[in-house]
């Protein structure tokens, strides 16, 4: 098995499992074993730190400067693995998955809302929206999804 080519990189990439710094693994087995073990590969990285240290029984800062981690990651990574397997090694997923508030649900009746009644003021429609559903938008949100209309100069005149 050749070590990390420019195949497997990608693949590591697309799965977000490709480690960041693979030039901090210094731990022997990467540097012994370059066909089998590769440094680009983040979760194999994890996996490794965590068994060194609980079936070889290397100190905690011992692995975590052979793997290039810090002792407050390996103790994440301890507890992760614990709860979740090694699903839990992988990194979660950078922020929110997708709309929390303003779903495709809250657009439509923000929509409907302003079909039905154009006169109607965005407070009242936020208060609507509270109301109905239990979400608080910002107004200018509300305004970007129904078109609030010509919004007024300020006091300088601009």
């Amino acid at each position: 098995m050749p070590r990390s080519d420019p195949e497997k990189r990608r693949a590591l990439g697309r799965e977000r499992t490709l480690h960041p710094a693979p030039e901090r693994v210094r731990a022997p087995v990467f540097v012994e074993h370059p066909a089998f073990f590769d440094a680009y590969d983040e979760l194999q990285v994890k996996y490794e730190m965590l068994r060194a240290h609980f079936l070889d029984g290397e100190p905690v800062t011992t692995v975590c400067a052979a793997f290039g981690y810090s002792r407050q990651t390996f103790y994440l990574l301890r507890d992760r693995l614990a709860h979740r397997g090694l699903a839990g090694l992988r990194d979660a997923r950078p922020g929110p998955v997708g709309p929390r508030t303003c779903t495709p649900a809250v657009v439509d009746f923000l929509r409907a809302q302003r079909a039905d009644d154009p006169a109607l003021s965005i407070p009242a429609l936020l208060d609507r929206l509270e109301h109905t559903h239990g979400v608080r938008l910002h107004r200018r949100t509300v305004e970007r999804i129904v078109g609030g209309g010509p919004r007024k100069k300020n006091a300088a005149g601009r």
